[in-house]
This record gives structure tokens, sequence and C-alpha cells, in this order.
């Protein structure tokens, strides 16, 4: 399917964009081969690393790629308005209408600018977001308690050692009760990443630093990535709970394995079995890596999700793709049948398609909040 879509965004950009222009054949062939050069980025990672998700290029190579990647896909969602805006005109006017040349740079300069822009913006340290979350039942010890969201991190050539130390720093000066850390932490086997993953085993919370896998810990050996997580003092949090107590008052922390494990051979999803032994009224917080099961977790009573991997959609718009494919959840807050998923647009990204235009990247601290009457009642 994505090189169906990659194929379509060719022939338009050839036959919409540079055919049109009054250009001499070969530059047209020249331009041509570059665009098609471009959108073969994925094909070019595989060549790199025998992985279409992880390019092992220089880092100024990958970040070349994602922008013209970027720009090229944009000039493509460019077009296409240019080409609605002829079609209405020449309705109008009873006759073609042609766009000169002049129009063509300009969104070629638009899309340009906006691409790197939008690799600017994925590639920057997130700002701190604070989001409160009112939990009915939530013991008044918990009232104020911090969990700090990490997800999608994405280590990679693009988000290498120096990037994760200077995450790791904001983090720890935030001082949260507990850092929860959603899956897609690395892109690249244990031996491409081992050294830009270790400034992760300095993250610092009183209660204690969890993780669980994402879809792309199964893409580079779950197993080993795990382990190696483990070893790092990044505690798994793999299908089971764990129970904190404050003041005689209890919450309860789960998290459950990514929905690819389906594909892969390991473990089914079982939340009622994660959540089996826990205490009777005490709200539970459930890391879930990909949001789409959030009405299951909300029938079980689970109080809070958090989310990630759909990195907010990317661009603000075309995020509306990203949320058909999970089930219509894709940045922010959510109200799922009284229970609270947050989903969060990610810390990085995947440098595969490392663009953001409106949806920000993001440190995430939630601060749980007692639910007082009034927001029991709407939550009910």
């Amino acid at each position: 399917m994505p090189q169906l879509i990659f194929g379509l965004i060719s022939l338009l950009i050839l036959a919409r964009f540079i055919w049109p222009l009054d250009w001499p054949l070969p530059a047209k062939i020249v331009a041509a081969l570059l665009v098609l050069a471009a959108l073969q980025f994925h094909r070019w990672n595989r060549l790199s690393s025998g992985s279409v998700f992880s390019p092992e290029f220089p880092r100024p190579v990958v970040v070349l790629f994602n922008w013209a990647f970027g720009a090229i896909v944009l000039l493509a969602l460019l077009q296409l308005v240019l080409d609605a805006g002829l079609i209405v005109a020449a309705l109008i006017h009873g006759g073609i209408v042609g766009a000169p040349d002049g129009v063509r740079y300009a969104l070629a300069a638009l899309a340009a600018a906006a691409a790197g822009i939008g690799v600017h913006q994925a590639m920057r340290i997130p700002p701190l977001k604070d989001v409160e979350v009112a939990i009915r039942g939530l013991p008044q010890a918990f009232d104020g308690y911090t969990i700090l969201q990490l997800t999608d991190l994405h280590i990679s050539r693009l988000f290498p050692a120096p990037w994760a130390r200077e995450v790791v720093a904001r983090s720890n000066k935030l001082g949260a009760d507990l850092i929860a850390v959603t899956g897609d932490l690395i892109d690249g086997s244990i031996d491409a990443r081992r050294g830009d993953i270790v400034p992760l085993r300095d993250l610092m919370a009183a209660d204690g630093v969890y993780v669980i896998s994402g879809n792309h810990e199964y893409i580079f050996g779950y197993d080993g990535w795990m382990a190696h997580y483990e070893a790092l003092g990044l505690r798994s949090l793999e299908n089971r709970h764990i129970v904190l107590e404050r003041g005689g008052g209890r919450l309860v922390i789960a998290g459950i394995t990514d929905r690819a494990s389906r594909h892969r051979g390991h473990s089914i999803r079982d939340l009622a079995a994660v959540l089996d032994g826990a205490p009777e009224g005490a709200p539970v917080i459930l890391l879930d890596h990909q949001p789409s099961d959030a009405r299951k977790a909300a029938r079980l009573g689970v109080a809070l999700q958090l989310s990630g991997h759909t990195h907010g959609g990317l661009i603000l718009g075309v995020d509306r793709l990203a949320a058909r494919a999970n089930a219509g959840f894709v940045s922010g807050r959510y109200d799922v049948d009284g229970m609270t998923l947050y989903v969060n647009n990610g810390t990085a990204l995947w440098p595969g398609f490392a663009l953001r235009l409106g949806r920000p990247s993001e440190l995430t601290r939630i601060i749980l909040r007692v639910a007082d009457e009034a927001q029991a009642s709407r939550a009910g």
C-alpha cells in the first residue's frame, strides 16, 4: 500500500507539476529523477540497514531525505489544491485554464519552506505540556500525583545519544513521581542503538521508571530489546500491574503488550488477566502504546489510559487519516465511555517521516486530581 501511494504521488508530481513547466526536456528529466530518488527514501533505508524503518545514514543525510520527502508530499497536496482550483476556473470560464510557471514555483517554495519548518519541529527537544486529569475515587493522598509520559522516542540516527541525553536531563528536572515510557523507544538493532540509548538509564522518578512495548520493538527484536531496557533500569510493565500506596490509599498502574504481539507469536493481549488481583475500588491507570482498544479498557473499569503511536497525526488536517486508522483517536484528551484517554503526540517520531506541522512533540506531565462531585456527574 505505501508503495502504491508513493507511486501515485510520483505520477501526480511528474504529470501535473514538472511536465507543464516551460523547461527543456533534459531539465525535466533531471527533476523527475530527483523526485523519484527522494520518494524511494525507505528503499534506501533498507539498503543502509536491512530495514525500511531504520535509516543508518549519517544524520545530515537522514535530515536531508526527510526534508526532501516531506517537501514532495506537501507539494503533491498543494498541487491537488491547485488542480481543484483550475477545474473550478474551467467550469466558470467554459474552457481549459492553465497556471503560469510562477504559480508552480510559489507552490514549490511554500512546500520546501513548510517541510523545513516541519523537520525542525520534529527534531527539537519537546516542550513541557501539563495535563490535569480528574479521577473518580482517587485517594486524597494521590491528589497532585505526577506521571511523566514519554512515548515514541524512536532513538535512531535522527534522535541519537545527545538528543536522548537532553530529553533525560529535562525529564529529571521535573521531579515526576513516576515516569511511564509507552513504547517505540528505538529504531534499529541493539548493536546499532546500544550507545544511543544509554542516556535512558539516567531517568529518575521517586516511584520508578516503567516501560511497555510499542510496535517497533517487535520489528527489531522484542525479547532482546525488552531485556535491554531492564538492564538499563527501565522496569517492564508488560502484561502486569503494580499497586502504589500513599496514606492508606491505593493506585494501580498497569501495562499491556502492544497490539503487534498478536501477529508476532507472542502472548495474547488480555487486559482482564492483567488487572486480575488489583485492589477493588482502586483507580487503574493503563499504559497501552496504541489507543485503538480504549473502549475495551473503559469497559473493564480503567480510569485513565495513556497511549502514543499516532505521533499526533503529524500534520494538522492530514491527521484525520491517522485518526481513521486508530479508532478515531489521534491526539490529546478523549472521554471514552467515562474513561479518560490521553493520546500523546510523541516525544519524537519515526525517522522515516520526521515532519510536524501543527502537531507538536511534547514532554507530557500528567497531574492526577481527585474528581469533585460535578466532575464525577459529568463523567458518568
